[in-house]
């Protein structure tokens, strides 16, 4: 067969698959994964396990698996089985996905009851990209050994605030009174004990807003912090930059390779970064944090200079709003330390979902209000706070619109790459229109960052280490 007709060949399920639901004389019709498909009808299989053994999981994808109404189900704490392990599992049978098809595997199942309120459901086929509609009745025939019960939120009984900025404070404040069982009123900066900001991330604000900082104001910040000017020097010498010749000194390195508004942005993001300590808990599968973040600030930078000359924001503080744009995330992990676990395991287990669901259910708020709070809160640019707090809504237009749109775009370019995680969400036609850009364009710039991916790699563990 042809390369032309292997691309165009449509795909089928898995050898595995068909013949065992041939062999059980289970009835399916293939359907293609598409967005628009009714979730309430898609079934999400999860393998758990505990001291015990393994259990596998099956619940519509229009909910959220709450792992604690699972424990006062189950009597077990189970959490997700490590991705290496369902990947062993999935290999011996050369599927790419677990299957909601409870007799592929050995282990027992727990079904979410709702699960069978609908005419039919859309069973992942173990090839990405094709689900297998099978009635429910005869569904129920796969189930004979597994057991019912309801351990399921529906989303719609989960509102993530992503549009109503003014209820930021008030929910806050009654999600750090929920976690401390404090019932008199507090101001929320007493309650939440951040870190006061280092010497050098202040003198660095003062610079980002001084019109006359110069070449000589930032080399003079950066080279009082030995372990920025470090950085700095590390940055310019990277392979990333291709700079010419080598770098002698933090001077050396603005003038001839990074830029007055690179150093000061990639500074500022490394001092803020600084502030709080990278989570020692993370979600399976999750991409890196600074990984993430230089990615994002990158692909941004790129997406900024394809706009319009007339419509273009300014290119440090869309850089910074990339570097800085999960800060939110390392505030969580600070503010509440016993929950983050918990967040953690429930994102492990709710991959069809975006955390905001997630951490509104757990919680009450999610990352993105608290992070653009800390943001206003240091006095940070207003267009910081805002790409912030509106990157997860697509349709905003609001004032600064255009930091949290790149935000969004970004995230979704690179997440439709493999990089990050949550849902592939799709991008809609009016948030390219808004930032003039094209699809084409928005696709070629994320292809040109991810081709220097193991230098950005190289780049983020600096970070990290830093």
């Amino acid at each position: 067969m042809s390369e032309v007709a292997l691309a165009t060949a449509p795909l089928t399920a898995p050898p595995v698959i068909r013949a065992l639901l041939a062999k059980l004389a289970i009835p399916y019709t293939e359907v293609s994964d598409l967005p628009g498909l009714n979730p309430a009808q898609k079934v999400q299989a999860v393998l758990l396990e505990d001291a015990v053994g393994a259990l596998m999981v099956l619940f519509p994808q229009n909910q959220l698996l709450d792992l604690n109404r699972l424990a006062e189900l189950t009597g077990r704490r189970l959490i997700a089985v490590s991705p290496e392990r369902v990947t062993r599992m999935l290999g011996k049978h050369d599927l790419s996905l677990l299957p909601g098809l409870p007799p592929l595997t050995s282990s027992p199942c727990l079904y979410e009851g709702s699960l069978l309120n609908e005419p039919s459901l859309l069973v992942h086929s173990g090839e990405a990209g094709l689900l297998l509609e099978i009635p429910t009745d005869a569904f129920k025939t796969l189930l004979t050994k597994a057991s019912a019960g309801h351990f399921g939120e529906p989303l719609s009984n989960i509102r993530p605030n992503l549009d109503r900025p003014n209820d930021d404070r008030e929910e806050i404040t009654q999600a750090m009174q929920a976690f401390t069982a404090r019932r008199i009123q507090q101001r929320l900066e007493a309650t939440i004990e951040i870190p006061p900001l280092a010497d050098t991330a202040q003198k660095i604000i003062k610079l980002r807003v001084d019109p006359n900082a110069t070449i000589d104001d930032i080399t003079g910040v950066v080279e009082t912090d030995p372990a920025l000017a470090a950085q700095v020097v590390s940055w310019a010498a990277s392979p990333y930059y291709a700079s010419p010749g080598k770098i002698r000194s933090v001077e050396d390195a603005i003038v001839r390779v990074l830029g007055f508004d690179l150093v000061i942005n990639l500074a500022l993001g490394l001092a803020l970064g600084k502030t709080l300590s990278l989570p020692k808990d993370n979600p399976h599968q999750a991409t890196p944090y600074w990984h993430q973040s230089i990615y994002t600030a990158a692909v941004i930078e790129g997406l900024t200079r394809a706009m319009p000359r007339a419509q273009r924001p300014e290119a440090g503080l869309t850089y910074l709003a990339g570097l800085l744009h999960n800060f939110g995330y390392l505030l969580l992990a600070h503010v509440f330390p016993p929950h983050f676990s918990l967040i953690c395991r429930h994102l492990e287990v709710n991959p069809h979902l975006c955390h905001s669901y997630v951490e509104q259910h757990l919680l009450g708020i999610s990352r993105e209000q608290i992070g653009a709070w800390l943001m206003r809160y240091w006095d940070m640019p207003d267009e910081l706070s805002t790409a912030l707090r509106f990157q997860h809504d697509p349709t905003y237009d609001g004032q600064y619109a255009e930091y949290p749109n790149l935000v969004c775009l970004a995230v979704r370019l690179l997440r439709s790459r493999g990089i990050g995680s949550g849902p592939d969400e799709t991008i809609p036609d009016a948030l390219l229109e808004r930032l003039g850009l094209t699809r084409d364009k928005a696709e070629e710039v994320v292809g040109k960052v991810l081709d220097a991916e193991v230098l950005l790699r190289e780049l983020a563990s600096q970070f990290s280490q830093g």
